[in-house]
């Protein structure tokens, strides 16, 4: 069964050493002997107060795909996936947020 949180177990697989906010990271190569769900072709670290944020391009048999995951500093972690050809729909609903900030 295809786990979304596996690679957040692993605890410093994905940390940054980079201080910034936001970061890019390099798309993590898989050994031969691990089940592969799909590629990872872009990634993106958020480091926010209490949690850091995941988002990863990724593309499956079924197409591209972004998921985004959550790790709070008490460990809870959060994921959802939802297609690339609906990004822009999530760019639209966060610029229009955006003015409530």
């Amino acid at each position: 069964m295809f786990d979304p949180m596996a690679d957040l177990a692993s605890g410093g697989s994905i940390a940054d050493t980079d201080d910034s906010p936001v970061s890019a990271r390099e798309p993590k190569k898989q050994s031969g002997g691990d089940r592969k769900f799909a590629d990872e072709l872009s990634s993106v670290t958020i480091h926010a107060r209490q949690r850091t944020f995941y988002i990863d391009l990724k593309e499956s048999s079924n197409g591209k795909f972004f998921k985004v995951s959550e790790k709070s500093r008490g460990g809870q972690k959060t994921t959802i996936m939802f297609d690339a050809e609906d990004l822009e729909k999530f760019i639209e609903a966060f610029e229009q947020m955006k003015e409530y900030v």
